[in-house]
């Protein structure tokens, strides 16, 4: 059987994470966020603490990824640690909710964001079928999907042209970042009243209590979609040079650039404009916060440079999901539990060429299901289960399989994979409570991998 080639060094696997995190979230979310905690300073800590705990998970799985450098990521690790139908459940949710939506969801930003420069006609009806408006947005979900198909055809042509092309995108998207940094603080817009300023509307307070850890948490699924992606580089394990020591590196280095990156943005937003400002804009969703921010820094001049580094980032960051969580199909084919045609390397381009395409239909498909929001916040729900369990098994492993060499251990342990294990574990109860129809609608889709797992295994076994 082909098999893919080891062509990825750390610098480059380093950008991978950086430019699969840094998509979409970071510039828009502070609209709902500000909404559900009314005030900048609960903002701020809420990224701070969501950067925490995606570090504290991304250590942790740095540790698995060190033992088990191999395509598929945590599909590969959870057949060690829990067997075959864990890890299968894994790549099927993958596929149905978690990664396909994260691409569709970033598709979908971009196509808002080139709109937002370049106005596209008004096309669709708002007429919706068992609550999905699939004809909502049409020209920006046609747009999206031109977009994923585009990125799909480039990554089948192979993963040095597209890591190239991710590392050049990189770059720009972290000078660009870093100069609207430096020109916000410093061009006298701002006023440091607006970062101790709680919301004045009624039916905005910052919350207090019960009632601030309950915001807190529904806010969260904001802040853990902007880093959402940190594990995607784990997928490409038989693709990086030396990956017992720079997968764990490229993981905790490209994580911790981020978490300080998305702090310093959000405390330019809160500093340049008021909180409630940002309530409003919760009600306009085509609207992002970044483009606001920066058209009161800069006027329209301003409006257009964000705009056009938002359309460079989720382009960053939608080929790089691209790239790699197509390895999950490619891995799970190999070993008998996708269609077979998945495991398909290219004689050519040295790709799995046939998971790439099916992935891009299946998140084409997601792009007309719902809006951004109903997206991100469905993959949350459903990626911090598996998250939580990559934690859970570091802990496994450490007392069944102490022998095993590992090249990177967890800073912390034991204390850092268990507080990330029940932060998992709040979160998804939390979610279940505070926002039903996301959580039922992502355990439905895990749910359809159960019967699919008891055929393919029982052709497997045939």
């Amino acid at each position: 059987m082909e098999t893919l080639k080891p062509k990825i060094g750390l610098r480059a696997a380093t950008f991978l994470v950086v430019s699969v995190i840094i998509g979409s979230g970071v510039f828009k979310k502070i609209a709902p966020m500000a909404q559900e905690l009314g005030s900048p300073w609960l903002i701020v800590l809420c990224w701070i603490l969501a950067g925490l705990i995606s570090l504290a998970g991304a250590l942790s799985t740095a540790e698995m990824v060190s033992m088990f450098p191999n395509s598929g990521g945590e599909y590969y690790y959870f057949q060690k640690v829990y067997g075959r139908f864990f890890s299968f459940l894994y790549g099927w949710s993958s596929f149905t909710v978690i990664k396909t939506a994260a691409i569709a969801a970033l598709a979908y930003i971009f196509a808002q964001s080139l709109n937002s420069l370049f106005p596209l006609p008004e096309l669709g009806s708002d007429q919706s079928f068992l609550g999905i408006a699939l004809f909502q947005n049409l020209s920006i979900k046609i747009l999206a999907s031109v977009l994923i198909i585009l990125l799909t055809l480039l990554n089948y042509r192979g993963v040095q042209f597209a890591e190239k092309l991710s590392s050049l995108l990189t770059y720009l998207m972290l000078v660009g970042i870093l100069v609207f940094i430096i020109i916000g603080f410093t061009s006298g817009k701002g006023s440091t009243h607006h970062l101790t300023e709680t919301s004045q509307l009624k039916d905005h307070l910052a919350p207090q209590g019960w009632n601030l850890i309950k915001a807190l948490f529904v806010a969260s699924l904001g802040a853990f979609w902007g880093y959402e992606g940190w594990n995607n580089i784990a997928y490409i394990g038989e693709e990086v040079k030396n990956p017992k020591n720079n997968l764990p590196l490229a993981l905790g280095v490209g994580t911790i650039i981020v978490i300080v990156t998305y702090v310093l943005l959000n405390i330019l937003f809160v500093y340049i404009l008021p909180i409630d400002y940002f309530i409003g804009l919760n009600a306009t969703p085509n609207k992002i916060a970044a483009v606001e921010v920066a058209g009161q820094i800069s006027g329209s001049i301003g409006m257009i440079l964000i705009a056009s580094l938002i359309v460079v980032t989720t382009l960053n960051s939608t080929n790089s999901s691209i790239l790699m969580s197509a390895r999950i199909l490619y891995a799970m084919a190999r070993d008998n539990m996708f269609i077979k045609k998945a495991s398909s390397v290219h004689p050519k381009y040295n790709t799995p060429d046939i998971a790439l395409f099916i992935q891009a239909i299946w998140a084409i498909v997601l792009v007309f299901s719902g809006t951004f929001d109903q997206l991100t916040d469905m993959l949350v729900f459903a990626s911090f289960l598996f998250y939580g369990s990559t934690a859970l098994g570091v802990i496994i492993m450490r007392i069944k399989h102490p022998e095993l060499e590992r090249k990177y251990k967890v800073i912390g342990y034991p204390f850092v994979p268990a507080i990330f294990c029940l932060f998992c574990v709040s979160l998804f109860i939390s979610t279940i409570i505070n926002q039903p129809y996301s959580a039922i609608w992502g355990l439905s889709l895990m749910a359809t991998g159960i019967p699919f797992y008891y055929f393919l295994n029982k052709n497997a076994k045939a």
